[in-house]
């Protein structure tokens, strides 16, 4: 009990960090050292984020599947967080195409089970290392409709763009139906009233139709390919 407040001590990972409970930094090493043997050599990669609730007959499920197909087909990783709706149907794109499906898993209270789609997979006890994975392996975020989770890796990939915290790569929304708004409240409220600069707008890209998604990773991986 907290607060008044009833909950399963063991469903909050952060909270049952005691101090006592050093040796939980060890489980948290060995999550990154995992995740960073697995995942060496996928580059580049894209990281694919929606809801998890979208259905294999719902339109955007069909979008993030020809998405992922198409990536796969450029020789591009597709990377997303493992799980149904979005995730499995970019994995499932570019599993049907040949291509390298990962899924990095989150381990939850009330299981998430790994889609089907996926050739090489990671699961992670803590949110805050699988987030790590997800953006180090990422040449861009292709980012279709979610909910609160998928605002936090949109949100937290732009900031750590413009804190200069990682290299600008494209943060590509699809869906511009669904992300208008949004964009719009960015514009009308955080931008007018000094809370972000102008540039900072051009961390966003918003698309509709797999073939845009392509064509931007694509420009964005020509201007940065090493000779």
């Amino acid at each position: 009990m907290k607060n008044g407040v009833g909950y399963d001590e063991m469903q909050y990972l952060i909270d049952d960090i005691k101090v006592g409970d050093t040796w939980r930094i060890f489980k948290i090493l060995a999550e990154f050292v995992e995740g960073f043997e697995k995942l060496s050599g996928i580059e580049p990669a894209v990281t694919v984020f929606g809801s998890a609730r979208v259905k294999e007959d719902d339109d955007r499920y069909k979008l993030a599947m020809t998405i992922g197909k198409k990536l796969a087909a450029e020789g591009i990783t597709v990377l997303t967080g493992g799980g149904p709706g979005i995730m499995e149907a970019a994995n499932r794109g570019a599993f049907e195409q040949g291509g390298r499906s990962i899924g990095l898993n989150i381990k939850l209270p009330f299981e998430q089970k790994a889609n089907p789609y996926i050739t090489k997979s990671v699961t992670f006890d803590y949110f805050f290392v699988r987030k790590v994975m997800l953006v180090k392996y990422a040449s861009a975020f292709v980012i279709l409709p979610g909910g609160f989770g998928t605002m936090d890796e949109l949100f937290e990939s732009i900031t750590l763009i413009q804190t200069g915290k990682i290299i600008p790569f494209p943060t590509i929304l699809v869906d511009s139906a669904y992300w208008g708004g949004l964009v719009g409240w960015i514009k009308e409220r955080m931008l007018d009233e000094g809370f972000i600069s102008k540039a900072d707008l051009n961390y966003l890209q918003v698309v509709d139709t797999a073939d845009e998604v392509l064509t931007v990773v694509r420009q964005f991986l020509d201007a940065n390919r090493t000779v």
